[in-house]
């Protein structure tokens, strides 16, 4: 299949191929949640990717989740995030940095302001969360105000232009796996009477609003958006309308104009083609486990105009030489997945180093 490796438009720029880096939580970021030089190195490494979606970003102290993850809402991050993208851009690479609120997600322990969680809905996930003092139980969030909300969405525009002033090429709002976004669609963590919750249209209101603040801010061209329909993880339920939902969802994002949509297949092959056809932008897929010999058969259906893959990028960082050229694949080191320093991390050899050694 050689579709993978044609150039795409998505929003304002010509990738050469069509293969993305699926973002993918790290937690190697500094004690101020700046990214350091390891990170610069690490996704500079792997800028032959079509497109990098960076990890889980969070737009305030309330949306941090996990230690160690970075932030893009202080001077300090968009100076971190400035060596990142400059060294992806060296490498002729587009990075898009994911914007993410984990919600409910979240521990006092991992946050710089030691606070309650918030959430849609005082509803825990029912999960345990890593801490510096090992597992913990995840508490009970507090109930965001509707005030309270607005001002998450302003949060989100900030951390957007931040993004921009950093010089990430856009972002990518993280309305999947289970944090806040997500958290809003879902029944099971949202029983707010307001206009937030309640009908299919109140609870992907918050959705819309924070894209549409983010298009207003830096451009539908620069702005997209994840989601993860069916997707069932730490208490989340969308429940028997879901499909609805997300017909809904898609529509109306889809009026905003936005470079594209991120899908995480959750099983559902009717409504992801439901949503194919309902989505006039590019639209990026991505199927967890698919194997090597099955990379490209979205985009040569038409399904998808380019495919996402996290752990086979995070192995090779020359994935699209490898690719193409049928070389092996480096295995995934999972003990190394999250935290610590080189290993696991920039230390994954490229086929030229690994032929030489």
């Amino acid at each position: 299949m050689n579709q993978p490796f044609t150039p795409v438009r998505l929003g304002r720029y010509v990738l050469p191929n069509r293969l993305v880096m699926a973002p993918m939580t790290r937690s190697r970021a500094k004690v101020d949640g700046a990214p350091g030089d390891l990170a610069a190195e690490y996704y500079s490494q792997r800028a032959s990717a079509g497109l990098i979606v960076t990890e889980g970003t969070q737009p305030s102290d309330d949306g941090q989740g996990y230690l160690a993850t970075p932030g893009i809402h202080t001077a300090a991050h968009v100076a971190g995030w400035k060596r990142v993208t400059g060294a992806v851009h060296d490498k002729g690479g587009r990075i898009f940095i994911q914007i993410m609120h984990a919600g409910r997600m979240s521990h006092p322990d991992n946050t710089p302001h030691h606070r309650q969680a918030v959430a849609p809905s005082a509803i825990a996930p029912g999960s345990q969360m890593f801490t510096a003092t090992g597992m913990q139980d995840i508490p009970t969030p507090r109930a965001l105000t509707a005030e309270e909300v607005r001002q998450t969405v302003a949060d989100f525009r900030f951390a957007a232009r931040s993004a921009i002033e950093a010089g990430a090429d856009g972002v990518e709002i993280h309305g999947a796996n289970g944090y806040l976004v997500q958290q809003f669609l879902a029944p099971s963590a949202n029983t707010r009477t307001d206009e937030y919750g309640g009908s299919i249209a109140n609870r992907a209101r918050f959705a819309i609003e924070v894209a549409t603040a983010i298009t207003e801010e830096i451009g539908a061209d620069r702005t997209a958006i994840r989601l993860s329909p069916g997707i069932t993880m730490w208490g989340i339920d969308e429940g028997a309308e879901a499909p609805a939902l997300y017909r809904y969802l898609v529509g109306q994002l889809d009026r905003l104009g936005l470079a594209y949509l991120h899908i995480l297949h959750g099983g559902d092959e009717k409504l992801v083609g439901d949503i194919r056809a309902l989505w006039k932008q590019s639209l990026i897929l991505n199927r967890p486990g698919r194997p090597r010999d099955q990379i490209g058969a979205d985009v040569a259906s038409g399904l998808a105009d380019l495919e996402s893959y996290g752990q086979m990028v995070l192995a090779n960082p020359d994935f699209v030489a490898r690719l193409k050229s049928g070389a092996p694949m480096n295995e995934a080191n999972r003990a190394s997945f999250f935290g610590g320093a080189a290993q696991g991390y920039t230390d994954y050899p490229a086929l030229e180093a690994a032929t030489a050694a």
